[in-house]
Order: C-alpha cells, then sequence, then structure tokens
C-alpha cells in the first residue's frame, strides 16, 4: 500500500478530523474539573515539596500530563460535544489511564473491544464517528473505517505522526526500520504499518542479537544455517511479512516508540551506528545507516526529572498510571535501577485498606504489600505517567496524608 497516497487521500476527505472543532472553550471548565488540582499546584509553587507530619512528598519536576495527552483527550470531549447524539467509538483507549478511559464510557462513549489482540470492528457502521488514540491506529484500521463510511477523528500525537514520516523515508530509500519498541503495543503496531520493512527490538540486549548477526557476515563470511534459524525463531513475530535476514539488515534505519526509555533508545543507534561502520567502512556508513531523533520532548522531560528524583534521598517511590502505559512503565525502571523500592499503581484506590498497597512489580502480576508505610519520618517520591491526570496524582498525596497519620 502507497501510505503516503493514503494518508493525502484520508486528510482530503470530509469525513476526516485532526484539528477538533473549535470548542476548546466549552470542554475547558469541564476538563479542568475532571483533571487539575489546586494541590498539584501549591506543590509546584512549594519547590515540588508538600510536607505533613512526618510526611514529605517529593514531586518530580516534569510528570503527568503532557501536551499530546491533553490536546488528545480535549478533541474527545469536543467530539462528543459536536455529535451529541451519534455513536462514537474509540479504538481502543484514547490513552493508557482508566480513569480518563472511564470519564469517557460515562459520556457514552464506546470503546471497541479487543479479542485477543486483535479489534473488532464489526459493531462499527457507516455514520459512526470513530476517535484514533493518542498513540494512533494502524494503516489497515484507518482503510477500514474511511471504506465503512466513519466520520475519523484523529487525536495522535504529533510526536507519534513525525516517527511515522521517518519510517516512511526509510521505506523510500530502501532502509528496513529498526524499530525499539514493544512488538504489540499500539502505537508500534501502528508505526510498522506505515514501515516498508522493519524489525522490531525490545532493548538493548535484542539489538546486540541483531547486530551479531550482521557481524557475522563480516569479512565476506555467511551466517550459519543455524544462526539464520536462532535469529528467525527469536524475531519470527517482530518483523515484516518475508524478512530476510540476509537480505534486510544491510541498509538500516532506527526509529521508536516514542515512550521508549531514551537512554536505551539513543544507545541502540549508536550500537547500530558502530555495527554499521564496522561492517562498511566510514566511507560506505550513509548507504547502509540512517538515523532520524523520533524522542519524544515530553518522554525526555519525565524520564530527566525521574533521574534527578531517584538522587535525591528517598525512602520509597509511587509511580502512578496505566498498567498498560509504556512511558509509566519506564518511570518504574528508573527506581528500581537505582535499588529504591518502588511501586506502580494505576489509581488512588491501590492504597488501603490500612497501611496496605496493591500494586504492579515490574515485569511482574498485582500483589498487595502489607507494612507499605514505615515508621518515622518518611520521604516519598511521587511521578505519574504522560496519561495521568493531576487529579489523581492529588488523590494518591491524600490518601498517603492520611495513611501516614492512622
Amino acid at each position: 500500500m502507497d501510505t503516503r497516497a493514503f494518508k493525502r487521500s484520508l486528510h482530503h476527505s470530509e469525513r476526516y478530523n485532526r484539528r477538533g472543532f473549535g470548542l476548546g472553550d466549552e470542554v475547558a471548565g469541564t476538563l479542568e474539573q475532571a483533571y487539575q488540582s489546586d494541590l498539584i499546584a501549591e506543590l509546584r509553587a512549594n519547590g515540588y515539596e508538600l510536607r505533613d507530619g512526618r510526611l514529605t512528598v517529593r514531586l518530580a519536576e516534569a510528570f503527568g500530563f503532557c501536551w499530546g495527552v491533553e490536546r488528545a483527550v480535549a478533541m474527545a470531549y469536543e467530539t462528543r460535544r459536536h455529535y451529541p447524539s451519534e455513536r462514537i467509538w474509540i479504538t481502543n483507549e484514547i490513552i493508557h489511564n482508566p480513569s480518563v478511559n472511564d470519564h469517557l464510557r460515562e459520556m457514552n462513549v464506546q470503546f471497541i473491544a479487543v479479542e485477543q489482540g486483535v479489534k473488532d470492528f464489526s459493531e462499527v457502521a457507516s455514520g459512526d464517528v470513530v476517535i484514533l488514540p493518542a498513540f494512533g491506529a494502524t494503516v489497515q484500521e484507518m482503510q477500514l473505517l474511511n471504506e465503512r463510511g466513519c466520520h475519523i477523528v484523529d487525536t495522535t500525537c504529533p510526536w507519534v505522526s513525525k516517527v511515522w514520516n521517518t519510517v516512511e523515508k526509510h521505506k523510500k530509500h530502501a532502509f528496513t526500520s529498526i524499530i525499539h519498541g514493544k512488538v504489540k503495543h499500539e502505537e508500534t503496531l501502528a508505526t510498522s504499518s506505515f514501515a516498508g520493512t522493519y524489525l522490531v527490538v525490545l532493548d538493548l540486549a535484542e539489538a546486540q542479537l541483531v547486530c551479531d548477526y550482521i557481524l557475522a557476515s563480516e569479512g565476506g563470511a555467511s551466517p550459519s544455517a543455524a544462526q539464520r534459524e536462532a535469529f528467525m525463531a527469536r524475531f519470527a513475530k517482530a518483523c515484516s511479512p518475508g524478512f530476510d535476514p540476509d537480505r534486510d539488515l544491510i541498509r538500516l534505519g532506527v526509529a521508536n516508540q516514542t515512550t521508549m526509555l531514551k537512554s536505551e533508545t539513543e544507545e541502540i543507534g549508536r550500537l547500530f551506528e558502530r555495527t554499521m561502520l564496522r561492517r562498511y567502512g566510514p566511507a560506505e556508513l550513509n548507504e547502509h545507516f540512517l538515523a532520524f531523533n523520533t524522542i519524544c520532548d515530553a518522554t525526555q522531560e519525565r524520564q530527566d526529572a525521574m533521574f534527578a528524583l531517584v538522587d535525591e534521598p528517598l525512602d520509597l517511590m509511587v509511580v502512578i498510571g496505566g498498567y498498560n502505559s509504556s512511558n509509566t512503565t519506564h518511570l518504574q525502571e528508573i527506581a528500581i535501577s537505582r535499588g529504591i523500592r518502588s511501586f506502580h499503581i494505576d489509581t488512588p484506590e491501590r492504597i488501603g485498606p490500612g497501611n496496605r498497597i496493591t500494586h504492579k512489580p515490574l515485569g511482574g502480576e498485582l500483589e498487595s504489600v502489607d507494612g507499605f508505610l514505615p515508621e518515622g519520618a518518611i520521604r516519598v517520591g511521587i511521578t505519574s505517567g504522560a496519561s495521568t491526570p493531576d487529579r489523581v496524582v492529588e488523590d494518591v498525596i491524600r490518601q498517603l496524608i492520611t495513611l501516614s497519620k492512622s
């Protein structure tokens, strides 16, 4: 599919909207009441610190809603106002935050069901309104909705669109896109749909496996049949159809899921650059390697703020955000990397009853921990993912204050 031609035709359709409906003033009050917080504003004005009795709360200096999320949520509220009686769907969540999605359900916005990782569009009919989320939708999904005669409201974050443009440039110049991301994440699925030939790597370890394969052909040698078989077994579900490592790892471009850990994305880019430099030499490097900066500013700011926060003396860390939120998970990784006792929760209700917290350990399942707050003076660091409203952060802090006095 010519994705550029399809995007041009879609963007000129009267049934496609990516700018909102000019109703920002009308929905501003509702959004402020639902998501903003006077307490958080006070913390910002007070050097991101709150002291109450034996409890000191230290708030990261960049956290919570980013501009792209604010834009997506506002557009969803505008859509309901603009289409007061039409059926409205979202594919599959507007953002990865349970409270925000629950608010939209209360506004009679329906969510596309997902069965074994596949979205079920069978109930969506011509004339229905479908909101594409902040992390985007695949080309195939957009094509299906367009052909079905739906009104499409596209809230895709511009930073995500920037990545799509990057992989389209890779495709135009016959480069394979190496995408640093999570294979099943909606954003990576969307990005790969805009790419030509692609390979998704989860982390630096997987990137190293790819580079080892590339260097196995150094000096005119060829990877063995066993090496090829092992490579394809590892990446069978993380590559484009018909992917051939002997053919498709010669010209590479690097891109990323915008919510991945910035430092790891940068290291992966440097690893592939060094690998292609070693394999083909400096004179040929530009023929075999392309790099574009596709790291989201908001993701970078929140990760930088988290690194600054964990350098402070903290007794424990609370990271707030949806359990399927990639950027939140990476904030949790930063705390764990510094050996800080850390808890990832999605809602304030995870604290209690009593001195208990129910949280999701990194890579694990939900578990409850008794004796959550220790005795005596305590310093708690708090941050939240880019899909978490200030109001949710306030509610968590108030829960901690209450618990510290019990």
